[in-house]
């Protein structure tokens, strides 16, 4: 096999780090994208590229935007869920965005909350 190309390093890399920052094992991604576990594992690699279409499924099971895994913008951004979220904030008066956004704070930090705070 020939040297990678820098576009396929970054595609590696990008979809290492994306997979990383949801949490998920390879294992997890491939199930969620409906892909073999090897996939995601050739991907990983830069043994193999994904076709448009896994590409598409990556990027949904991740939330990112294909343009994030391909390297063509550095910000991880919002893929089709966090892009839902966001769609009606505009409509939002300055105090409903800041309590909409303390909202989502803490939404996010209970799924990180020590069980022993619970108890």
């Amino acid at each position: 096999m020939g040297e990678e190309s820098p576009s396929q390093e970054i595609f590696q890399d990008r979809l290492r780090a994306a997979r990383k920052i949801r949490g998920m094992e390879q294992s997890q991604l491939a199930a969620k994208a409906g892909l073999p576990a090897a996939s995601i594992s050739h991907f990983e690699a830069g043994k193999r590229k994904p076709s448009f279409d896994n590409l598409r499924r990556l990027a949904r099971a991740l939330d990112v935007t294909t343009d994030y895994l391909l390297g063509n913008v550095e910000d991880v951004g919002l893929g089709a869920e966090g892009q839902a979220l966001y769609r009606n904030v505009e409509k939002l008066t300055g105090s409903d965005r800041t309590l909409a956004e303390g909202f989502m704070r803490l939404l996010a930090s209970k799924g990180r909350a020590d069980p022993k705070d619970t108890e």
